[in-house]
């Protein structure tokens, strides 16, 4: 995986193909999309196109209030390569804060639930109390892929600072290539370069590959389960940023009983913390 050649935002973009929708024939509250083979993963497509095609819906919705200040994403069931059809519902609008329920569904099946909530910002006092940490700058960095066979991967430019994916092939059952810490920090940027926006934001969060293959220094059978984001960038922040690369950075917490948790700050290329994002996946191993 190459850096891209153009810095600026490419026509036909594969990630807006990805989330493109369209207003259902049925006239309500509902878009139909189709899954795409440049985002696909192990099951289903990758779960952060997943993520980020819901809340398109609701950027795209003529009842939409502010800018999102969470989502929350539960993947019910695995989505099949195909037509989709996502339905955005307004739960309740107030003031300055709007609550929106979601579904993905497929045959008429639910596959993924997910809710989200918007806000008019203000100013107000702020601080920021997790700070970017001081890592080198991203040209410093190599590129490195993830394996070839992780398809959604190769659309992004991904330069590790720790925590690279483990050599996974041929590692015995023991795990001789285990890590005593599950942390990963990378620079990453869509490829092609892309101007950073909501939806883009939102797949970011999931960038990371499970944090038990660190672990464990093998491959294994892992999925997410339940995704949330604290969207903190505004509009501004995100044109600030543009298409260079954001800094990310996941570790665990607790693993055992079948799953773990997970917790990722994004922080711009300028040091502001763009995100925060917490999920609990299933393994097995």
């Amino acid at each position: 995986m190459g850096e891209a050649e153009n810095p600026e935002q490419v026509d036909d973009h594969p990630f807006d193909a990805a989330i493109a929708l369209k207003p259902a024939d049925t006239g309500d509250e509902t878009y139909t999309g189709r899954t795409h083979p440049a985002y696909a993963n192990m099951v289903g497509p990758y779960g952060g196109i997943t993520a980020a095609t819901l809340l398109e819906a609701v950027q795209r919705h003529p009842e939409r209030l502010g800018v999102p200040v969470s989502l929350t994403v539960n993947y019910a069931g695995p989505v099949a390569d195909g037509e989709f059809t996502v339905s955005a519902r307004p739960a309740r609008t107030n003031r300055s804060t709007q609550h929106w329920s979601l579904d993905l569904t497929q045959d008429g099946r639910v596959v993924t639930t997910a809710t989200a909530v918007y806000a008019v910002r203000r100013d107000t006092w702020a601080d920021t109390e997790t700070a970017m940490p001081d890592v080198p700058a991203p040209e410093a960095a190599p590129v490195t892929p993830m394996p070839d066979y992780v398809e959604w991967a190769k659309n992004y430019e991904m330069r590790f600072v720790e925590g690279a994916v483990p050599e996974l092939e041929g590692a015995a059952e023991s795990g001789p290539g285990e890590s005593p810490d599950s942390t990963t920090t990378l620079w990453v940027r869509d490829n092609p370069t892309r101007p950073l926006d909501f939806p883009a934001l939102t797949s970011l969060c999931d960038v990371f590959y499970p944090r038990v293959f660190l672990r464990r220094g093998q491959a294994m059978p892992a999925g997410t389960v339940s995704l949330t984001i604290y969207f903190h960038a505004d509009d501004d922040a995100l044109a600030a940023q543009g298409s260079r690369p954001v800094l990310a950075r996941a570790r665990s917490n607790r693993f055992g009983h079948g799953y773990f948790d997970q917790s990722a700050c994004l922080w711009g290329a300028d040091g502001d913390l763009l995100a925060t994002t917490h999920q609990l996946v299933y393994f097995k191993g």
